[in-house]
């Protein structure tokens, strides 16, 4: 069994700390360098119901897309809900160890994942990383149908492969207009437009889209938008992550148990559609 630094040196390899954004807070966030690792759980969020899974599972690392602290903290008193994950994953013996700015922009990295949950086919990314001379990292990716379809098709199509969520998705544009090029980004999308318009994408699908922005995306044309949940289009990474860990455990003869978490923790819970959306507000 490998200990926890070599699996942790493993998912450095993937996702180098270095990449991730000054304002992040990536890496380990608690666990013992030196204890056996024999099951992994991956989710997107550090939070108690991902804390109490890896428990019941029996899971000695805990990898999730969002950090646990972002801000720095006096305290992990368990009276804060961040405490009280603090205290089951020591209490518990588990690491805990958080890939997200750095993962964004790995080749592969979110936005290739949630491209493959979508059945697109990647074409480069949306802003390219200028430290990479493959031009393979960056932020986003543009992305090509295989066959073109209508906007309403398209969002009918989004909304069936990524999954389900109480949002489920809004499409903002001409619900008939002809969609070959595909922009996705995983997580919240609102400051790539600029980019998306010149990358001639025909839709932008991302999470977390604001009211002003889109309006005036909307009044710009003829760009169309498609606002998922931001949990739905993140999960998908865990997926191909703990497939990635799974081949380096394979190569190096360490017979993980890797696990997915399939636990829904997008915070909204319910939707209700308005009697009516033609017309004056009622």
């Amino acid at each position: 069994m490998p200990r926890l630094s070599e699996v942790i040196a493993a998912l450095d390899a993937l996702w180098p700390p270095e990449r991730a954004e000054k304002w992040d807070a990536v890496g380990a966030v608690c666990g013992d360098p030196d204890a056996e690792v024999r099951r992994v759980l991956f989710a997107v969020d550090p939070v108690q119901e991902i804390a109490d899974q890896a428990v019941e599972l029996g899971a000695d690392l805990i990898v999730t897309h969002h950090p646990l602290y972002l801000r720095g903290t006096t305290t992990v008193a368990a009276g804060h809900f961040k405490g009280r994950v603090v205290h089951t994953l020591i209490k518990h013996d588990i690491a805990l160890h958080v890939a997200h700015t750095n993962a964004d922009t790995a080749d592969p990295g979110v936005s290739d994942a949630l491209a493959g949950a979508l059945d697109l086919r990647v074409c480069g990314p949306l802003v390219p990383d200028a430290s990479d001379p493959a031009g393979r990292r960056g932020l986003g990716r543009v992305c090509e149908l295989d066959h073109p379809m209508t906007l309403r098709e398209f969002g009918a199509h989004a909304a069936a492969r990524l999954p389900a969520t109480a949002q489920g998705l809004r499409v903002a544009g001409d619900p008939d207009a002809l969609v070959r090029t595909v922009a996705v980004s995983g997580g919240s999308g609102d400051s790539l437009f600029d980019a998306v318009r010149a990358s001639g994408a025909d839709v932008f699908l991302t999470a977390d889209l604001r009211h002003h922005p889109v309006s005036e995306v909307v009044q710009h044309g003829p760009l169309a938008l498609v606002d998922a949940a931001h949990w739905a289009t993140e999960w998908p990474w865990c997926e191909q992550a703990a497939a990635q860990l799974d081949e380096i455990s394979d190569r190096h003869g360490w017979d993980l148990r890797v696990h997915v978490s399939k636990t829904v923790t997008d915070p909204w819970s319910a939707h209700h559609t308005s009697p009516s959306i033609d017309g004056a507000p009622n």
